[in-house]
């Protein structure tokens, strides 16, 4: 019986996503995209940090459940204590204005770091994954960054066997099953960018690994394979106040179908803005946020499934709570991460 009900559940494990992808899935990563790109690490003048809990396919038993917290900060003087990008101490230009598009210069070289938990729990089967981050930044033209990031850490897969009813609860192949380890994993990441642009490309899982739950010819369902992504966003301004922000997701998990994601976000000043979202063959989302202060902002999305999980599924839900540490120009609003 366990030989009909295992495969069963590594393929359950396999699909976190419609796309058979292993990792975590996000629709507010636009607004962290230190989660899929660890260059990402530090482009921030101030100490990052991000709360995230999501909710997939509401409704469906056993539906998907990531939480997360993430962290990441810039080292280096020139750069922490005033660099070309900095504003003075009283706030300075409203970073979505077009004076400061027009003014804007590349960073001062500097370093950037951080570390990531992520939980994630699909029916029986629920990893976590933690990692510490290093990237480099530094100026290529005036107005041009480039920066490079690694990340390494350990993946833990475990399989609940309480959860999986059996003729026999006994069954020699469960009592065999080593799902306790930890387990090496890595990503690198480039990510190009300037006062109104972005582009990056990252690569997740990277160290390929035998998953635990494997039993005979069913061991290649639970290999690891590398995600990789491309992502793209451009900031345009449609008054002084007001910024409209597309970008753009491409992920490339093989052997599943090439998938991408569209999003759209209409900011107003640097207090508040709304959004939406296209997944895909999987969902459309409405997203919006409010920057609360100097210290925190929070924001939620609603993802609505337009794939055959549908038919069972209320949606997908999220919310991220950010609070920005040592923001010692009292900015209210990223200046890269928009």
């Amino acid at each position: 019986m366990l030989k009909k009900v295992l495969p069963i559940v590594i393929i359950f494990f396999c699909t976190t996503g419609v796309y058979a992808q292993q990792k975590p899935q996000y629709t507010q990563y636009i607004f962290n995209n230190y989660l899929l790109n660890p260059a990402v690490a530090g482009i921030e003048n101030y100490t990052d940090v991000k709360l995230g809990y999501r909710s997939q396919w509401t409704g469906l038993e056993g539906a998907p459940v990531t939480a997360y917290f993430s962290i990441n900060a810039p080292l280096g003087s020139n750069f922490t204590e005033g660099d070309a990008t900095a504003f003075p101490s009283s706030g300075g230009e409203n970073p979505y204005s077009r004076m400061y598009t027009r003014d804007y210069q590349a960073a001062e070289p500097h370093h950037g770091i951080g570390f990531m938990l992520v939980t994630d729990k699909a029916g029986p089967i629920d990893q976590t994954n933690m990692a510490a981050t290093y990237a480099y930044h530094l100026g290529l033209a005036p107005r041009l960054n480039l920066a490079v990031g690694v990340s390494a850490g350990f993946n833990h897969l475990h399989l609940n066997t309480s959860l999986i009813t059996l003729e026999n609860q006994d069954d020699p192949v469960l009592r065999d099953i080593n799902n306790n380890q930890w387990k090496p994993d890595a990503s690198v990441g480039v990510w190009l960018y300037s006062a109104d642009y972005y582009v990056g490309i990252s690569a997740q899982q990277i160290i390929p690994q035998n998953q635990y739950i494997t039993t005979g010819n069913n061991s290649n369902l639970s290999k690891t394979v590398p995600h990789y992504f491309a992502t793209v966003g451009y900031k345009l301004y449609l008054t002084d106040d007001v910024s409209l922000l597309p970008s753009a997701l491409i992920k490339f998990i093989q052997p599943a179908p090439t998938t991408f994601d569209i999003n759209m976000k209409l900011s107003f000043r640097d207090r508040f803005w709304f959004g939406g979202s296209y997944r895909k063959d999987d969902s459309f989302g409405i997203l919006a946020g409010f920057n609360l202060s100097s210290f925190v902002n929070v924001s939620y999305s609603y993802d609505a499934t337009t794939s055959a999980l549908r038919t069972v599924s209320n949606g997908s839900h999220e919310i991220v709570l950010g609070i920005m540490l040592n923001n010692r120009y009292k900015l209210t609003s990223p200046q890269h991460g928009w």
